[in-house]
């Protein structure tokens, strides 16, 4: 707290540059225009994300020793496969992704079988969630999801690590059903998409008024207005009255700066009026 680092804040600053590099490396794949996922591929992923975490003979290498997952009580949930079927199962997991079969099949639904099947061989001594969740994000890049660096699961599936682990466990071993899994990881995906979505329109909106106006300063409010009309044609001052809860002279107010600045411009009159961005 005197500018000292504390063993824990060290570990969690080095997670997020990891998952920085990792963004970044994702990037550089989509760039080259990659459609093969290979071995190589994983193992930086893992490197980068796990680099002054782990040793640098478990950063990027498949694990040699038995390992378990345990909950915080310290019981067993989960045992994965020895550390001697670990790249065989690999070699078929790595197959499967780059199958006609996997390639046919809709990206979403692809992605969320390898972030499961990943996280069942469970081929690392650690880091193994946050690589099955990169990996999953790599597939859907390269698959046409395509959102410059906004898209990342991790920022979903963190918000609740218990529910998160719990749709994992759902699965149940002797039938291999992942359907409940599935539907929690495709609502993950829909929830970033939609943040991605209102990323870019406020960028858009901060954009507009930047190039228009230069630095301006507008309330929460008009903010909202702006992108509002940024997927809507047109809107009224009852529409705003209902959208805030507030006074026709109050929306009357909201609307001003709006309108002296060129943001939006009135188009009608009397009972007809509406607005429309500039």
């Amino acid at each position: 707290l005197r500018g000292e680092d504390i063993a824990a804040w060290e570990k969690d600053k080095k997670e997020v540059w990891g998952y920085v590099k990792v963004l970044e490396y994702i990037d550089k794949l989509g760039e080259k225009g990659v459609d093969t996922i290979t071995e190589d591929m994983i193992l930086e992923i893992h490197r980068l994300n796990t680099h002054g975490i782990l040793h640098d003979s478990e950063a990027g290498h498949y694990r040699t020793v038995q390992v378990a997952v345990v909950n915080g009580l310290g019981r067993v949930t989960f045992q994965p496969p020895e550390a001697a079927q670990v790249s065989s199962l690999m070699n078929g997991f790595i197959a499967w992704l780059n199958s006609q079969e996997a390639k046919e099949a809709y990206p979403v639904l692809v992605s969320g079988i390898a972030h499961y099947e990943f996280v069942r061989i469970h081929p690392f001594v650690d880091g193994n969630g946050r690589t099955a969740r990169a990996l999953a994000t790599l597939i859907l890049y390269l698959r046409g999801f395509d959102t410059k660096r906004f898209f990342a699961l991790d920022d979903y599936y963190n918000e609740d690590c218990n529910r998160y682990y719990a749709a994992l466990q759902t699965v149940d071993p002797r039938t291999i059903d992942i359907t409940q899994w599935l539907e929690y990881f495709t609502e993950g995906v829909a929830v970033s998409m939609g943040r991605v979505k209102q990323a870019i329109l406020d960028l858009s909106v901060d954009r507009r008024i930047k190039e228009q106006r230069g630095q301006i300063y507008l309330n929460d409010r008009q903010m909202k207005i702006l992108k509002y009309l940024q997927t809507n044609p047109r809107i009224t001052i009852s529409e705003i009255q209902k959208m805030f809860d507030i006074s026709r002279d109050t929306a009357n107010r909201v609307l001003k700066p709006l309108l002296e600045n060129t943001l939006v411009k009135k188009i009608g009159k009397g009972r007809a009026i509406y607005y429309v961005l500039v």
